[in-house]
């Protein structure tokens, strides 16, 4: 019987990149970017609709409808269920309740949970190195790294190779991952009967459009400009806060924090730090639905990090 999913420390380290495996030789430097026609593809066509048909179908209900598809998105999936959850396993939960909040997550519409695991871990392995390629670092001007980071993919001439264990083999996740795309046709389908077009267009195209723009421009910003409290020693790319994007982010603008304790399920950590996401994981521990919640009180003391001066 499936009902909880609990790891052990012997075999989770929360700081730790989880799904990455160093390969002998592996290197966060040398690549090439390509374009991914897949991803690319999707998002331009999001974004197309939402211009051509989003201002012809604007209403206050596709407003409300877009207000709350998007924030149930980023809350329950992107936040708590993705990041949280699946790539830090900063708290633990159900496994049925894990796969309703990774299905969120797939719902937002940037890619399936595998994808989304390997972009990750990549990207936090190499700005813990001492240098990484520019795309890596967001590093480039603003449009080239949107360019980039929605429409293109980097190929690393040596590439570390990625191991997901239980979650690799979960038949759901394996399905999500195969059908991504897919996942909005039944909200489009429930979105069209409560109605219409409208309610599509603005409760699909335009909350995956603001997705996807929102994550990379809220990315870009962490790793470039921003209140700083600490800094990772030996990392090529330190990370900054973006104050602004606290709430629709569900917490995770806080990127110096979480650069700090990756495995904080907390990363709002001070007075006037809006942290959504975590106050969701509180409600569900209240309720019984989660446990073994770290924060940074309860993580291994981490000696590579130290408060900036």
């Amino acid at each position: 019987m499936e009902a909880d999913v609990r790891e052990t420390p012997d075999h989770h380290d929360p700081c730790a990149v989880n799904s990455l495996v160093e390969t002998p030789g592996c290197s966060s430097v040398q690549g090439r970017v390509r374009w991914d026609p897949v991803h690319s593809l999707w998002n331009g066509a999001m974004l197309a609709a939402t211009l051509i048909a989003g201002p012809l179908l604007l209403s206050w209900g596709a407003l409300a409808v877009f207000a709350v598809t998007t924030g149930a998105g980023l809350l329950l999936g992107h936040s708590v269920g993705f990041h949280r959850r699946l790539i830090h396993g900063s708290f633990e939960c159900p496994l049925w309740l894990e796969r309703v909040l990774v299905w969120f997550g797939t719902a937002v519409g940037m890619s399936g949970p595998f994808w989304m695991i390997r972009t990750h871990d990549l990207r936090d392995w190499a700005q813990r190195q001492t240098d990484c390629h520019d795309y890596l670092a967001h590093r480039r001007p603003m449009l080239i790294d949107a360019v980039w980071q929605m429409h293109c993919r980097l190929d690393l001439a040596r590439p570390p190779a990625f191991e997901l264990g239980r979650i690799g083999q979960d038949p759901f996740y394996r399905f999500l991952e195969r059908t991504w795309m897919l996942q909005q046709l039944p909200i489009a389908a429930a979105l069209y009967l409560m109605g219409g077009w409208s309610l599509v267009v603005w409760g699909v195209c335009a909350r995956v459009t603001a997705s996807v723009v929102g994550h990379w421009f809220v990315g870009h910003l962490a790793h470039r400009r921003g209140p700083q409290t600490w800094l990772v020693k030996e990392a090529g790319v330190q990370a900054h806060d973006v104050p602004w994007a606290a709430v629709p982010t569900m917490g995770e603008a806080w990127h110096n924090n979480h650069h700090a304790f990756p495995g904080s399920a907390r990363i709002g950590l001070y007075p006037g730090q809006s942290d959504w996401g975590f106050r969701f994981i509180q409600m569900l521990e209240r309720l019984g639905l989660a446990w073994s919640v770290q924060t940074p009180e309860t993580l291994a003391e981490r000696p590579v990090i130290r408060v900036r001066s």
